[in-house]
């Protein structure tokens, strides 16, 4: 008994002692977004603007897509890369380019296509690079990836054009904030019940909880150290930090996390990276637990393949000491997490196991302080991320009510668990040398066509 009674203090001081300095952490993130500072927009004629949109089996999208870049931005370029679809996305887009000028068709063909959104966005890269003309800067070209169902506000090249980001010719990317489009969606499963329906909403709900607070305010902070990441969706580059970034290969790297990856060599280069939250790109949230897995596996596995650039970060001079050790901590999640599926459950194992072959002896241990250092123990492990819901409400959305936003925040806390789960399955492919990822289907496209694979 006194082996697992001191095994059970020993577990869950420990789990506190982490679960403490990560909600100190929590705290430090959520103080400065919410002291966050707002850049004055500028003058978006001071730049050229093109919009690379990398298409694959698109057809339920990509035609609302372009009309909705074309009369939103009547200046920029919209080049489609159709990725050898097997639908009428080609035929749609080709219909656009023939009657817009500004509107380009980059077709890539088996067996060279559907290598990895990173190859599609390189070959639009070079059809665009050719296509400027010599007398162009091409530090005045900016170029920007949007999904094929993003919906960038209408007010992002403004916003991007401010003095304090691409204003600064230190900046080499810009990052805007991301929101999830069908966030207010009550029925996601329109033929399904209300239990189906409640959960789907959810889960869409605390994506938007996710990437509008925790990932805005990690953003904010990373404003300070210099080390803001790239996304996929509602991402900025200047054509001269690309051509920096090209030798050869193409600006974009072979990662399933190509985003982060491009992030990394533009701060590799000397250049700034920025994040812009006056403006923001809406995507599709999945609603359903199978997918958001699968989707969710893929960072993870991307994130560990980006472990590699750590000897490179830590020896390069052009990010501060700060820095690094963000970058750092980043690509160490995957990792941390792994360790937390062993960490974090010993104090409960400890006290189950207590519980029962010594229940007088655990209920002693309970009433002489135990009980308050697991419940504290148990409400820092859920408090750590559930205070997003207040931050949620008091940020975006004050219409649901600061109770309800709350819940959300709390049903965040076990969202967050599940990336626990998804770390394991991550590591399992890249064990098993499984680098390739399946396209992720549209919210429609499931509905229509049923159950999708688990890489999807």
């Amino acid at each position: 008994m006194f082996y697992w009674s001191n095994l059970l203090g020993f577990a869950t001081t420990s789990a506190l002692l982490i679960s403490g300095v990560f909600l100190i952490y929590v705290v430090v993130l959520v103080v400065s977004y919410l002291r966050r500072d707002h850049y004055e927009p500028g003058d978006s004629r001071n730049f050229d603007w093109h919009f690379l949109v990398p298409c694959r089996d698109e057809e339920s999208v990509i035609g609302t897509t372009i009309a909705y870049l074309r009369e939103n931005f009547p200046r920029a370029h919209v080049w489609v890369i159709d990725d050898a679809s097997e639908d009428s996305t080609g035929a749609i887009v080709s219909a656009h380019a023939s009657r817009d000028k500004q509107v380009h068709q980059v077709r890539r063909l088996l067996p060279n296509a559907r290598t990895g959104k990173g190859d599609a966005l390189n070959a639009a890269y070079r059809v665009l690079s050719d296509w400027i003309h010599p007398s162009r800067p091409r530090d005045r070209c900016v170029v920007a990836v949007v999904d094929a169902d993003g919906r960038l506000s209408r007010n992002a090249l403004a916003a991007c054009a401010s003095a304090r980001l691409f204003g600064d010719d230190s900046v080499g990317s810009v990052q805007v904030e991301v929101r999830m489009v069908n966030r207010d969606v009550r029925r996601p499963y329109p033929d399904a019940g209300r239990l189906r329906n409640f959960f789907g909403r959810t889960l869409v709900r605390l994506q938007d909880v996710e990437f509008r607070t925790a990932i805005s305010a990690m953003q904010v902070s990373r404003r300070k150290v210099g080390t803001v990441g790239m996304g996929g969706n509602g991402q900025f580059t200047r054509l001269s930090v690309l051509d920096e970034l090209d030798q050869g290969a193409g600006p974009w790297r072979g990662s399933l996390l190509e985003d982060f990856e491009l992030g990394v060599h533009v701060l590799l280069t000397g250049h700034r990276t920025e994040y812009c939250d006056d403006a923001w790109v809406d995507q599709e949230a999945l609603p359903q637990l199978d997918r958001f897995l699968a989707q969710r596996t893929r960072w993870a596995q991307g994130t560990i393949q980006c472990v590699r650039y750590l000897p490179t970060l830590w020896r390069s001079r052009q990010i501060s000491n700060v820095g690094v050790l963000e970058l750092s901590y980043f690509l160490a999640q995957p990792w941390l997490q792994l360790l937390g599926t062993v960490t974090y459950p010993l104090p409960v194992i400890a006290f189950v196991n207590n519980l029962v072959l010594y229940p007088s002896q655990t209920m002693i241990y309970l009433g002489n302080g135990g009980f308050v250092l697991f419940s504290i123990y148990v409400v820092i492990g859920i408090a750590q991320f559930a205070v997003w819901g207040p931050v949620y409400w008091r940020r975006t959305e004050r219409a649901y009510g600061f109770w309800r936003c709350l819940g959300w925040g709390i049903a965040f806390s076990f969202m967050m668990y599940l990336f626990y789960l998804t770390a394991w399955r991550a590591l399992g492919r890249v064990v098993r040398g499984q680098n390739g990822w399946a396209k992720t289907r549209r919210n429609r496209e499931v509905d229509v066509l049923g159950p999708v694979s688990r890489d999807s």
